[in-house]
């Protein structure tokens, strides 16, 4: 039995709402000034307030429902009424979601051919959630030529496929190479603010997340529709990469390979009426977006504050190019 930490609530959005733009963005600013970033340390680290549950228990995806996109990804953005998405995952699935081997223990093996995404079940709030992904060795097009792409979402609600047929609206932990731990909000419905540094070396829409920085309010499909992680703290393709996502209410932090990377508050929907109503618990979410990724030890736990952002003084590293346009 899965253990859940919120009541099941039922969020009922409009059946399509707008997401990412998909627009080509602008190259690196050639001669833009560099921007130091922030060296991040995480503290006060919560206890868990019960016993930890595995997400994943090594032999099926039992509690994992999957769903598919488009037959034809590149057509995701277009808002073609005439392109029906696949849906619940033809063949229960397994031709792009299985548990597979890998060195000497199981894993969720998503394929990423086909845009979608693993949704489990549990409705989660006020937890520490940890797993464990690596890359494959297959990209698929249209994202073929871009870094390897993937997300961890949280707080999922509404309707399957309500974003452009393929995923559900959430909060997003980017995973993808370069930019793991970015913070995306996915669906035009979803809000969320953080605070950021405009930093020229990265696509548009420019913008790292930095502790003391300039608040922003994250829409979709404006120019704060995702913040970069505040470094590229991931480990070379081929090994394993450890993420722990701690949220409490609306709020969350995000760490890549034990390093702090972003921190979000008021995370939020956006109802009929247009107010803003705080968006504390949900499902999540593992994508399948254009590259081959492997998942395990996905474990959670319940706690009840979140763990504190500190900035190492005296400490920055320069800004490289960063950062891809995704979904």
């Amino acid at each position: 039995m899965i253990k859940t930490f919120a009541l099941p609530i039922v969020f009922v959005l409009p059946a399509i709402a707008a997401a990412q733009s998909p627009k080509d963005q602008p190259p690196v600013t050639a001669g833009a000034p560099i921007v130091a970033r922030q060296r991040l340390a995480l503290t006060d680290l919560p206890p868990a307030t019960g016993k930890p549950v595995m997400l994943f228990d090594g032999r099926s995806l039992k509690d994992w429902r999957p769903w598919l996109g488009y037959v034809d990804p590149a057509v995701t953005y277009r808002g073609d009424p005439e392109n029906k998405p696949i849906g619940i995952a033809r063949g229960g699935g397994g031709e792009d979601f299985a548990v597979r081997q890998v060195d000497g223990g199981p894993a969720i093996w998503i394929k990423g051919q086909t845009w979608g995404s693993l949704v489990h079940r549990a409705d989660l709030a006020n937890y520490h959630l940890r797993l464990q992904y690596k890359w494959g060795a297959k990209t698929w097009a249209p994202r073929d030529r871009q870094p390897p792409n993937n997300g961890l979402l949280y707080h999922t609600h509404g309707l399957p496929g309500e974003v452009f047929g393929t995923w559900q609206p959430s909060m997003e932990f980017e995973i993808m190479k370069g930019s793991t731990g970015m913070a995306v909000v996915v669906g035009g419905k979803v809000r969320a603010r953080t605070t950021v540094v405009d930093d020229p070396s990265l696509i548009a829409p420019q913008l790292r997340f930095r502790v003391g920085g300039r608040p922003i309010d994250m829409v979709n499909g404006t120019p704060t529709w995702n913040v970069e992680a505040a470094t590229d703290a991931e480990r070379p393709i081929g090994e394993w990469n450890t993420l722990d996502l701690y949220v409490l209410g609306n709020r969350a932090v995000h760490v890549v390979n034990g390093i702090p990377v972003a921190e979000i508050t008021d995370i939020a929907t956006i109802a009929p009426d247009g107010t803003r109503q705080p968006l504390t618990h949900g499902r999540i979410q593992l994508q399948s977006e254009g590259a081959e990724t492997w998942f395990r030890n996905i474990t959670v736990e319940p706690i009840r504050r979140l763990p504190k952002i500190v900035v190492v003084k005296g400490a920055a590293v320069a800004n490289a190019p960063s950062g891809s346009p995704k979904s």
